[in-house]
């Protein structure tokens, strides 16, 4: 596998964050082998303390932050700065909703064992997005997210072209998918261009509140004003009429009915 060549992009400094002596040597192999010439490994830590510690003497450009581990999981490093600007990879083991979370609030991470596919986009990705502050924000807004759940009330970060945008879910009408972004269409008229398909938007709201009808669409139940049978579309609250798959119609109409017995305000 040959070397990433990264043309005018300066080595970037990073530190490894991991518990498990194993992972840290197999990262270790996978950068030595594949991305010397990209990344300067400037040290190994083996908690969050002595993670601390360590960015505090080397100033790296990305720390590599394991998520579970012994005594403090790697949560905990964000209460030791107030103010940061490296940017910081999650490397995991698990796949649960945890790192959904991470992902849409648009937190890098990689799953163990490290790989160079994976490796590589994420290096891109620290390339393209590279800005002052902008990995603090992103932390702050996962974090966010991860300890408030979900519930209506909630504000969710969505990530947009120049950063990120907190809308509450229940000011979200309906979202439409737009290739690989999302059009958020908001109660009070305005529209979110979201960076993230509408199967990444529907995994972040995912809610009983929201329903995919289409391929394309995604609604906000409060907001169904009535369906219609036989042209098989809803129309909203705002008068705008969207069309339901024949694939979800079924599905559809059971969501419906129950949601009804709760509102009492839907027609069909």
């Amino acid at each position: 596998m040959p070397k990433t060549n990264y043309m005018h992009f300066h080595k970037i400094s990073c530190i490894i964050i991991d518990d498990e002596e194993n992972d840290r040597a197999l990262f270790k192999d996978r950068i030595e082998r594949y991305f010397s010439d990209t990344l300067e490994i400037k040290g190994f830590a083996a908690s969050v303390k002595d993670g601390v510690e360590l960015i505090k003497k080397t100033d790296p450009d990305i720390v590599f932050l394991d998520i579970v581990m012994p005594i403090e999981n790697g949560f905990k490093l964000f209460d030791y700065f107030p103010m940061y600007k490296f940017e910081v990879i999650f490397v995991t083991s698990f796949k649960h909703y945890a790192i959904d979370a991470i992902k849409y609030s648009a937190l890098d991470y990689l799953i163990k064992p490290i790989n160079f596919i994976q490796l590589s986009e994420t290096l891109l990705r620290f390339k393209r997005n590279r800005h002052a502050n902008s990995s603090q924000k992103r932390i702050e807004a996962f974090i966010y997210n991860f300890n408030n759940g979900v519930d209506m009330g909630m504000k969710v970060a969505f990530p947009i072209m120049d950063g990120y945008q907190m809308e509450k879910l229940n000011d979200i009408i309906y979202c439409e998918g737009d290739g690989n972004y999302t059009k958020v269409h908001l109660g009070d008229g305005r529209v979110l261009l979201v960076s993230r398909t509408l199967k990444d938007v529907e995994e972040l709201l995912f809610s009983q509140y929201f329903f995919r009808i289409h391929k394309s669409f995604l609604v906000n139940m409060n907001y169904v004003k009535s369906f219609s049978r036989m042209g098989k579309e809803v129309q909203l609250d705002n008068a705008v009429k969207l069309p339901v798959s024949t694939r979800k119609h079924e599905e559809f109409l059971n969501v419906l009915t129950k949601w009804r017995k709760i509102q009492g305000n839907l027609k069909s």
